[in-house]
């Protein structure tokens, strides 16, 4: 998928995982490579370049524990095919330790990293702590500063945030309320805040776990498909056992079906999910 002139192809569902680097995504010795991302001849060293080739947008979930250096952002734009789109979990030292509180410096710090992506950077994710009660002051000051043209989306996990007042602050900024699902149902309001939309799925509720059934899947495509936003940043969290890739494949290939323009269709096959 072709980029445009922000870096970004429009009308496109993006569909990824939350991370590349899972031990379990490539088989155990003697095992065969069939239902696993990485075959067991393919050092850990190039597993971002076949990841690429598969998905075309990753959200690097392990920003939130280290922030990595701007040299590996910059790595890793040199690493992935032209198109390739990074969304970025914001680091846990503004979100969890300093709760959003005096944002300036840690939202600086991450876009002074981040921008070694270039083009290739995709939406911020702002995941917030589950025990922490709606600050708006706190939100209004932290989306402020972000340099125009950067997405972001923010994931609350306490349902004081859940108003209309939130709501609003979200769509002044044009900042997505990140929808979120865990075992087949949504566990924030399904908003419309922004030109965008971004979507996690973080547990299935079918067999074998942490897998999601097709008829949950084709849900959450007929809510994204209901909400009219055209561009969507997709991604699977549920990383065990090769779940989040079995499912982001699976999930594509129905999107792609319905004649929605998908960012990649991967060939990526396992057996089917049990009903969930």
């Amino acid at each position: 998928m072709e980029p445009e002139g922000d870096g970004y192809a429009s009308d496109v569902l993006w569909i990824g995982t939350s991370g590349w680097q899972y031990k379990d995504w490539r088989p155990p010795k003697g095992a065969g490579d069939t239902g696993f991302l990485y075959p067991a001849s393919l050092p850990q060293r190039l597993w971002l370049e076949h990841y690429a080739e598969r998905f075309a947008t990753v959200e690097v979930n392990n920003a939130f524990y280290r922030l990595p250096e701007r040299e590996t952002f910059a790595a890793w734009r040199e690493r992935t095919p032209e198109g390739f789109v990074v969304a970025v979990k914001m680091s846990r030292y503004l979100t969890h330790i300093k709760r959003l509180r005096e944002p300036a410096e840690p939202v600086a710090r991450f876009m002074g990293r981040t921008e070694g992506l270039g083009d290739k950077l995709g939406p911020v994710l702002l995941q917030l702590p589950p025990n922490l009660r709606a600050d708006l002051g706190a939100l209004d000051e932290t989306l402020s500063l972000f340099p125009a043209g950067v997405r972001v989306a923010v994931e609350p996990r306490h349902e004081s945030w859940f108003t209309t007042d939130c709501e609003k602050l979200l769509r002044g900024y044009g900042a997505a309320l990140c929808w979120a699902d865990r075992k087949g149902r949504p566990v924030t309001p399904l908003w419309r805040t922004a030109d965008f939309g971004y979507l996690r799925f973080h547990e299935g509720a079918a067999r074998p776990w942490p897998r999601y059934g097709r008829s949950a899947l084709g849900t959450w495509l007929d809510r994204m498909e209901a909400d009219g936003v055209r561009e969507w940043f997709v991604f699977f969290n549920n990383d065990p056992g090769g779940a989040a890739v079995i499912d982001a494949g699976v999930l594509a290939r129905m999107a792609a079906r319905r004649g929605l323009e998908v960012s990649r269709v991967p060939d990526v096959h396992a057996r089917p999910a049990a009903t969930g």
